[in-house]
């Protein structure tokens, strides 16, 4: 799908989905990067793959289709195999006699359309389509997830071997023969399987006095998934265990594993943790998908200032950046994005992480094992021997960590490592805490990136504005009209705009749906400038030292959130609900 880059960059000119400047800026970017235009114009954000898919449709004079909610025929969607519509993301959706209508990201991939053709006889017609329309299309290869947990429960629950009281000293071996029983087998690769496919993050497997609760978090919501019964509970736990190379009798104590799956050619990792509860074992895993770095900051939901703040920072060879923010925020995420911008082969990069969720090429991980006696402190110690030009930390625990990575800025390394505020000018006072004396923390903190995950808006939506009562209230938690100003300056609205003629989103859903596929980050990006630097070693608070960094461009993170919701990205409410929690 060949569309000359001018022609491109007028249509989307003109029909004001994206600023002049920023065209301009990105095609001369694409020339520079040796890039094509378009992928360009969607891994700043600038613009979605729909639209964009939508506009070379029109172009190349190719109808679209979009199959978001459509209920396609099981007869017409299996005539292409599973397996040859997610590798050549095509989706059969209409057929008519002897035509089989298609749709596919790319209508030139002349092998799969030749694939279909001699295996039906039938004559293909492509389509263009989105990537969120495939996506909805392939989900409906699964069966629904209860029917296919019915069926295998319903069939093999009365064949599992099971232990009469789950308190009872079973052995290794009898717990071994349990799971590899092939009900057991089933239930554990289907619940595992099912996972990966609704994009879960976490498997919650919790027994009760009744019976066994399987819970899926997504989009960091912990949703039910399945009720299993209770005597299905110790040969899943022991499945599980087996897969991750724990101990099969040890049920005092909580034990941590890892293991790893291939599904339709994606390599999936499980972080597992085995917990003793009241009933039994609790099962938690945390599911990395490898190579599940490979972001940009512009996709993690970086732009502007703030973003034109981290690139500077990465480009220093000394110093520390930092994220903030609790468990399950994307710290980790945007510290492999940033390793990314910074993995050339000219540079030496190590790190030291509890875990490793993401293996990446030409990068030494190390993996802490305090067991033994390696810490991140002693792991810091250890690194700077191995002649690096940075270090990542995954997390300043404590005093000597945060001395030593101090330190290792102070001595010609640029260090990343995550903390634990709710603020970015949360994390000067922490480091403080931590006996860090104040001129060395200003001599050596670049950047302080605090953030949060929302949920992303999906396709089915209503556009709105806010009431005159609407906006007051708003106005009391956030500064609407720094916002609005923000908005001018990145040319999403009019310089002549004003809150009435600013638009938000909604879902527009049915009853089983909630209207969001995907998180997205809200931040707020802290430069330790000079004022800041004054300020620190004043003993200014951190209320102070965040009102200076706003005067100073940064922009808070519900101003961010409300950013984004106008930008169509996420939900008022969403925003509340996460920055309020």
């Amino acid at each position: 799908m060949i569309i000359d880059d001018e022609k491109l960059k007028k249509f989307i000119a003109d029909a004001g989905l994206v600023s002049r400047v920023d065209l301009d800026a990105t095609a001369s970017e694409a020339l520079e990067v040796k890039k094509p235009f378009c992928e360009l114009l969607i891994s700043k954000g600038l613009i979605s793959e729909s639209d964009m898919k939508r506009m070379q449709a029109y172009l190349l004079g190719i109808p679209f289709v979009s199959l978001v909610g459509e209920k396609i025929p099981f007869e017409v969607l299996s005539v292409v195999p599973e397996p040859i519509a997610r590798s050549h993301n095509v989706v059969a959706f209409k057929r008519d006699g002897n035509s089989l209508e298609v749709a596919m990201l790319d209508t030139d991939d002349l092998a799969a359309v030749d694939f279909i053709t001699r295996r039906t006889g039938m004559k293909i017609v492509p389509r263009l389509t989105s990537p969120e329309s495939v996506k909805s299309a392939l989900v409906q290869y699964q069966r629904n997830l209860k029917a296919e947990f019915g069926d295998i429960i319903k069939k093999e629950t009365g064949e599992i071997k099971t232990i009469a009281d789950a308190d009872t000293d079973a052995s290794a071996d009898d717990l071994k023969k349990m799971a590899e029983d092939v009900p057991v087998v089933r239930i554990v690769d289907t619940l595992l399987k099912h996972a990966i496919i609704q994009k879960a993050s976490d498997i919650h497997i919790e027994p009760t006095e009744q019976e066994v609760i399987v819970r899926y978090r997504i989009d960091g919501m912990l949703r039910d998934a399945m009720t299993l019964p209770k005597q299905t509970g110790v040969s899943i736990t022991a499945r599980i265990k087996v897969l991750s190379n724990l101990k099969l009798d040890e049920k005092r104590l909580p034990q941590d594993g890892r293991f790893k799956i291939e599904l339709d050619g994606e390599k999936v990792a499980f972080r597992v943790s085995i917990l003793p509860v009241f009933y039994g074992e609790k099962t938690v895993m945390r599911i990395l998908r490898e190579g599940g770095g490979h972001y940009t900051l512009e996709q993690l939901g970086f732009h502007g200032t703030g973003l034109e703040r981290i690139h500077a920072a990465t480009g220093q060879s000394t110093g520390m950046i930092l994220t903030t923010g609790p468990t399950g925020s994307g710290k980790t995420t945007t510290l492999y994005t940033l390793l990314e911008i910074l993995n050339q082969p000219d540079v030496n990069i190590s790190t030291i992480e509890d875990p490793i969720e993401y293996q990446m090429p030409r990068v030494n991980q190390s993996q802490v094992k305090p067991d033994i006696g390696f810490t991140f402190a002693s792991g810091i110690r250890s690194l700077v021997r191995q002649d690096p030009d940075v270090i990542m930390v995954g997390e300043i625990r404590d005093n000597e960590t945060a001395s030593l990575g101090v330190n290792a800025a102070l001595t010609g390394h640029l260090v990343l490592s995550t903390l634990h505020t709710n603020s970015a000018a949360g994390a000067i006072p922490r480091l403080l805490d931590m006996r860090i004396e104040s001129f060395l923390l200003v001599s050596t903190l670049n950047i302080v990136i605090a953030q949060r995950l929302v949920r992303r808006l999906g396709p089915k939506r209503e556009k709105y504005t806010l009431t005159p009562a609407g906006l007051a209230e708003l106005s009391k938690i956030v500064d609407v009209d720094r916002v609005l100003a923000v908005l001018k300056e990145e040319k999403i609205v009019a310089d002549n705009a004003t809150w009435n003629d600013v638009p938000f989103y909604r879902p527009k859903v049915g009853k089983d749906e909630d209207g969001y596929e995907g998180r997205i980050g809200i931040h707020e990006v802290l430069q330790v400038t000079e004022t800041i630097k004054e300020m620190v070693i004043k003993g200014n608070t951190a209320d102070e030292i965040s009102k200076q960094a706003m005067k100073e461009g940064m922009m808070t993170m519900l101003e961010d959130g409300v950013y984004k919701a106008v930008r169509g990205q996420t939900t008022i409410e969403e925003i509340l609900r996460v920055v309020n929690h």
